[in-house]
């Protein structure tokens, strides 16, 4: 599959993979330079379900409430 940029850099997608990835109006992305591609990875409700969880057992949540509290102290 082949797809072109406008003028705007801005590129359709095509339709096969809009279906495939549930892309639609107003979809966000995640854009990624990885030194050799731009990737381009949609925020979509599958994307979100992968996250969950993801983060459990780093530490995640002690980080954030030590985050809080300092923006506390500073206010």
């Amino acid at each position: 599959m082949e797809a072109y940029a406008t003028t705007k850099g801005q590129v359709v997608i095509p339709a096969p993979l809009r279906r495939k990835y549930g892309i639609k109006a107003g979809t966000k992305f995640i854009v990624r330079d990885d030194g050799e591609a731009i990737i381009l990875k949609p925020v979509n409700e599958q994307y979100l379900k992968n996250l969950q969880g993801s983060l459990r057992g780093k530490g995640a949540l002690k980080i954030l409430m030590e985050e809080r509290q300092k923006d506390n102290v500073r206010e």
